[in-house]
């Protein structure tokens, strides 16, 4: 089963060598990485330049953001099993795309695992995410797995759809609300940290990002014609404190 890593970058030249080298060192063999680069003026394509003959697919062409860009790179993935690395995070370690392999059969749409935030030197845990087994309801408490571990057949893309671009902040929240709570795919969750995210995500960058993000969260309940519960705008973000306790 081949493994198709989507890799989106802009400006990213401090940190896209370390994320290749993560991808580069996982012990599956039977994988791809699909590099979407938003056309970096800084040096990010010059790096990718060098690394290109062990990409699967590359381009560095202007985008209408992040999301287009995911859209792109599962246009252009050639995998059973599409999962995403930003460009600034790590998988957890050399084994992480062996377990995702292993944890796949023919009963299970998509897997999700465990997530640490990390600081800058990509190591010091800021804080953890571990997500836990979903129940049905679990989304209407604020829970939705961590997208960066979050590993989807490519089969489900083209039933369900992509990211939904009128998002800009959380596409991958709508997305996940769409594929597991409206659509019921199968899930199966890895008791592991699968990947180290760096803090300082785009949504997460500010908190003026961050309310815009949680207005969409609540958006995303909506364009699905689902009923949100009420105060969801509170809860869902009350719902990430205990990873500051654990």
């Amino acid at each position: 089963m081949k493994i198709s890593i989507i890799t989106i970058c802009f400006n990213s030249k401090a940190f896209i060598q370390d994320a290749l080298d993560s991808f580069f060192s996982q012990d599956y063999h039977n994988k791809e990485l699909v590099v979407i680069d938003g056309g970096s003026t800084d040096g990010t394509k010059e790096i990718l330049d060098n690394n290109q003959n062990k990409f699967g697919f590359y381009c560095s062409e202007k985008d209408a953001g992040l999301y287009d860009a995911l859209n792109k790179g599962i246009d252009n993935a050639n995998g059973a099993v599409v999962g995403i690395l930003h460009s600034d995070d790590l998988f957890a370690s050399t084994h992480v795309l062996s377990q995702v392999a292993s944890n796949f059969s023919m009963e299970v749409d998509a897997v999700y695992g465990d997530l640490n935030y990390v600081k800058e030197d990509g190591e010091t845990i800021h804080r953890k995410w571990i997500s836990g087994e979903y129940k049905k309801g679990l989304f209407q408490k604020g829970w939705m797995p961590p997208h960066p571990t979050f590993y989807c057949r490519r089969g489900v893309f083209h039933r369900f759809g992509k990211y939904n671009t009128d998002f800009k902040l959380a596409a991958d929240y709508e997305l996940m609300l769409r594929f597991i709570e409206k659509e019921g795919i199968s899930l199966k969750y890895i008791p592991k940290v699968l990947s180290s995210m760096r803090v300082g995500g785009t949504s997460n960058s500010s908190l003026k990002n961050r309310l815009s993000a949680n207005k969409e969260d609540a958006l995303a309940w909506k364009v699905n014609n689902l009923n949100s519960p009420v105060g969801f705008r509170l809860i869902k973000p009350l719902s990430k404190l205990k990873q500051f306790l654990s």
